[in-house]
């Protein structure tokens, strides 16, 4: 009796493997398919481009507005999390070499998913110098393509951005502790071209 059994017994072993197997197979799939979307999203944006214009708040609740930059060299950088190692080399890094940005006519930005209260405070711990942005929705992030596959986090990218609001500049290759001396002199480079 034992023997007829085994069969069928094995039979539902198989077709429960099987199902599990699809089930990883469409989470795979979904998977690649988001990691797809993400990647095509971060390709659309390329030098020339207009940058996309959008508002958000600043650390210290005050709106920003891309577009009231017009006239001006911005330099938007994303960043995964405020006050994590790398997040903080990088934040300090620009705050140390502000002047020399400064000095060129242009601005910094920083920008994560973090909420204003989380910004204000990584501002204030640090004493930073320039405005963090809080994009908690992540929408300024999907815009410009730097967000992480599955994860509510940006990816560390740089952008600068032109008096036109024309991105002259896009770093997805950033170390946080030099990006402020790689932007001080991407500005100067992208100036004296003119």
């Amino acid at each position: 009796m034992e023997r007829k059994g085994l069969p069928v017994r094995t039979g539902i072993v198989r077709l429960i493997m099987e199902l599990i197997k699809m089930s990883l197979l469409s989470a795979i799939v979904s998977f690649v398919s988001s990691l797809h979307s993400s990647i095509a999203v971060a390709d659309e944006l390329k030098v020339g481009d207009p940058a996309p214009v959008f508002k958000v708040q600043s650390h210290d609740g005050s709106e920003f507005d891309l577009s009231a930059r017009k006239g001006q060299w911005t330099v938007l950088y994303f960043y995964p999390k405020a006050d994590t190692p790398g997040c903080t080399k990088q934040a300090c890094a620009f705050r140390d070499t502000i002047e020399k940005i400064r000095s060129q006519g242009a601005d910094v930005f920083g920008i994560s998913a973090d909420t204003v209260e989380s910004q204000a405070a990584f501002h204030k711990k640090y004493n930073l110098n320039f405005k963090l942005l809080a994009d908690p929705e992540g929408a300024v992030i999907k815009r410009y393509g730097s967000k992480m596959p599955v994860l509510k986090l940006s990816k560390r990218w740089t952008f600068i951005i032109d008096p036109e609001l024309k991105i002259r500049a896009i770093d997805k290759d950033v170390d946080p502790v030099l990006d402020a001396e790689n932007v001080a002199k991407k500005i100067a480079e992208l100036k004296a071209a003119k």
